[in-house]
This record gives structure tokens, C-alpha cells and sequence, in this order.
């Protein structure tokens, strides 16, 4: 069987997710697709704003057949740390045949090129030196590619090329036997507020109800859900009721903004050391970060006090949760140790039982047999499910806010 792979955080799952998975499958001739997703916080150092159960819900209605768990140390990781711990959870359950993930370039050799260059021995070395400069990593990165491979470097510029690059090195370090395929990212730059326009390449109706309809990047509909708006023009259909019903059960949406208290309340009973050992902790900021959340009011004045011109804030926002959540450097090496199932369909079942006796790691469907599977395997669910305790503060139903949910939940069956 060709199965394929997507990497995604789908908050919230929306037509141009539904446009990337299909065309991907027809791309792949696949017969099953298998999506690693982000749980209750995302790489960009946010909280999403509905769980991961209701969100792989919403993706197992909208095409995907499988959706498994990447765990909290993995999503809150650099997009590094985000590709290898992803894609190598996708190389390791030994059904995976194809990797498909969107790109503003939608075009693969440019991006192996510059995931080979990367890749390169002269790349480490090219980086540290303009590190010296004083600039960020990005920045960094940029300058020094371009020294070396010229006019290819400037597709690091924009965050779905600099995903894409990162799968494509995944691949290549762990020596995967996945075929990678991109397909041309529609509509808006991931954290844009633009309105983007369709391509062509399917038939208008199968991506969005009809022509006047715009269709809205994640970083748009996130900005109406949380101020109450409406979108329901704008995911498809099954999306938007999974988003409707939970919200009707007081689940969602979660902003920032609802866990802020609780977020600055861990923050300041944190030492230093604690702050020392978080993912990102180097040259003093994890200083910066500890004695800000000890003085400042809000989320906004931390990062503000933090920040420097080195480091983006996506940085810093990661490290604020990951010291909040109690997620070590460490932990997010290698890649995680468990697979575990979210939600499925009749097709993804029998790709799960296809996956047994195949796949490199262990396969969780119910969360208690983490018990089973050995300290390593316990202690990253065990983070997960505390994380999302933590989460569930921000759920607009207080009856909903009781703690151990992730040890009661069960994969959505579709």
C-alpha cells in the first residue's frame, strides 16, 4: 500500500489543510493518509484553540484516515526538533511510504538543495561565523547559505519552505525509505492576515462552498474564534461542526490570554535552575526570561523584557511554556517513543493493524497502557497529560476544567 504522511498542527483544520491532503493523496496514489499532529500547544509557543482530541477529530472527518499524537516535547521544539521528532515518528511505523507537506515554493528540488546544503560540512561552520556577528539564528542561517548556494538560500525566507527544508533533512539524517512530495502552499504565509486566492488546480467546490467566499489563513481564523466570531464560511464542513459542538460544551476556543494567570502564576515559582534546564536555555537568556516573569504583569511585558534582536519570540514563547510545563532540553532529542492514535476511521484501522508487528515503537490506543511500555514512554505521556490539564484552565466551562482527562480519553472513532 502507498501511505501518506502530513505533518500538521490544523488549528484550526481549514480548506487550504483540506486542498494540501487531497492533492497530496491524488499526488502520492495513496490509499490511506496517516497525519502527526500537534497536541495542546504548537511549535509557535502557543496554545491551539481547541484540544488535540477535538482537532484530530475535525482532521479524521475532513480526509485524514489516521491522526496520531506528536507529543508536548516535540511540538514546543525548534522547527528542527519539530521535523525530526514528526517525521521520524512517520518513519518508524513502517507504513509510511510518502511524506507530503505544503510550500510556498511547491516545487521539490529547489528545497532538497537547500536541505542538502544544510546538510553540508561547511554549513556548521558558515553559520557560527556570522553567529559572531551578533544576529539571530534565521538571520544567521540566511547569510551564510547565501554565500554558499546563492539565490536558492532566499527560500529560508518564508516559514513553509523553512519547514519543508527540515523534513527534507529528517529524512535524509535518519535514512528514511519515504518519498517526499510538496504541494504549492495556497493562500496566505502561515502568520499572514492576507486573503489569498485559489490556484485551480481542483475544482473550486471541493475546496470552499462557493467562489465570494475568501479563503482565510489559520492565523486569521484564530483571531476570529478567539473574539467570538463566526467561521463557518471558512473550514470545511465537518471542521466546522466538531469546532461548533465543542464549543457548545463549553471546550474551546482557549486563548493565551484565558491561561495568562495561571502561566505567570508557574512561571514565578520557578528558580533559576529551572529556567537553566529548558530547551533554548544559552548565553543568559534563560536569566532574562526567569527574572522578567518574576517582576512583569502580563505575558506581553515578559517577552517584551526578554526579548533581544537574536532571538525571535516564537523562541521566547516556546521557553516560557516549556518552563511552565516542566519540559526539558533533553526530552525532545531523538524522536518520540510511542505512537499514540488520536482519532481514526475504518481505513485507518486497518492501516493500524497493518502497522502492528511493523512498526519500530510502540502503539498507544489506550492511554493506560503507557504503564506497560516502560519509564521512558510514561514519563513523555505523563508530561503530555499534565499539559493538558493545564490546558484545560482555559476551557470556557468551568465543570470542564477537572483534571486527568488525558488518561480517560479514547481515539475518536469515525
Amino acid at each position: 500500500m502507498a501511505i501518506l504522511g502530513i505533518v500538521a498542527e490544523y488549528n484550526p483544520f481549514h480548506f487550504g489543510h483540506l486542498y494540501q491532503l487531497v492533492r497530496s493523496r491524488a499526488l502520492a496514489e495513496a490509499d490511506g493518509v496517516v497525519c502527526v499532529m500537534s497536541g495542546d500547544f504548537v511549535q509557535r509557543g502557543d496554545c491551539a484553540l481547541f484540544s488535540k482530541h477535538i482537532r484530530a477529530e475535525a482532521a479524521a472527518r475532513s480526509g485524514a484516515d489516521l491522526v496520531l499524537e506528536l507529543p508536548l516535547p516535540w511540538s514546543l521544539s525548534s522547527a528542527e526538533g519539530f521535523a525530526r521528532g514528526a517525521v521520524g515518528l512517520l518513519g518508524a511505523l513502517g507504513a509510511v511510504t510518502h511524506l507530503g507537506f505544503g510550500s510556498e515554493c511547491g516545487e521539490l528540488e529547489p528545497l532538497q538543495n537547500v536541505a542538502e546544503a544544510l546538510l553540508s560540512p561547511e554549513a556548521d561552520a558558515a553559520i557560527k561565523s556570522e553567529l559572531e556577528e551578533g544576529v539571530s539564528y534565521a538571520e544567521a542561517r540566511q547569510s551564510a547559505m547565501e554565500k554558499l548556494i546563492g539565490e536558492p538560500a532566499k527560500l529560508l525566507e518564508t516559514p513553509n519552505n523553512i519547514l519543508a527544508v527540515e523534513y527534507l533533512k529528517a529524512i535524509v539524517t535518519q535514512n528514511l525509505p519515504i518519498q517526499p512530495l510538496t504541494v504549492k502552499r495556497m493562500g496566505a504565509w502561515h502568520d499572514s492576515m492576507g486573503t489569498p486566492e485559489f490556484d485551480g488546480q481542483l475544482s473550486i467546490e471541493s475546496i470552499a462552498p462557493n467562489e465570494d467566499v475568501p479563503l482565510k489563513s489559520a492565523s486569521e481564523l484564530r483571531k476570529i474564534l478567539g473574539s467570538g466570531g463566526d467561521v463557518v464560511p471558512y473550514v470545511p464542513e465537518y471542521s466546522s461542526w466538531v469546532m461548533k459542538d465543542a464549543a457548545e460544551r463549553g471546550l474551546g476556543p482557549v486563548t493565551m490570554a484565558q491561561l495568562e494567570s495561571a502561566l505567570l502564576s508557574r512561571l514565578r515559582l520557578l528558580d533559576e535552575d529551572a529556567y537553566s534546564r529548558i530547551p533554548g536555555a544559552a548565553e543568559g537568556l534563560h536569566n532574562r526570561l526567569c527574572r522578567a516573569a518574576w517582576t512583569e504583569p502580563t505575558l506581553a511585558a515578559v517577552l517584551e523584557t526578554a526579548k533581544t534582536k537574536r532571538y525571535a519570540l516564537s523562541r521566547l514563547r516556546r521557553m516560557l511554556l516549556c518552563a511552565a510545563l516542566g519540559v526539558p532540553a533533553e526530552l525532545s532529542e531523538g524522536i518520540p517513543p510511542y505512537a499514540r492514535v488520536l482519532a481514526c476511521t475504518e481505513r485507518g484501522r486497518e492501516i493500524l493493524r497493518d502497522m502492528y508487528g511493523r512498526a519500530l515503537l510502540p502503539i498507544l490506543v489506550k492511554p493506560a497502557a503507557v504503564r506497560e511500555l516502560g519509564p521512558a514512554c510514561e514519563h513523555v505521556f505523563t508530561l503530555g497529560a499534565l499539559a493538558h490539564d493545564f490546558y484545560a484552565l482555559g476551557y470556557p466551562a468551568p465543570e470542564r476544567r477537572r483534571g486527568g482527562e488525558d488518561w480517560r480519553a479514547s481515539p475518536a472513532l469515525v
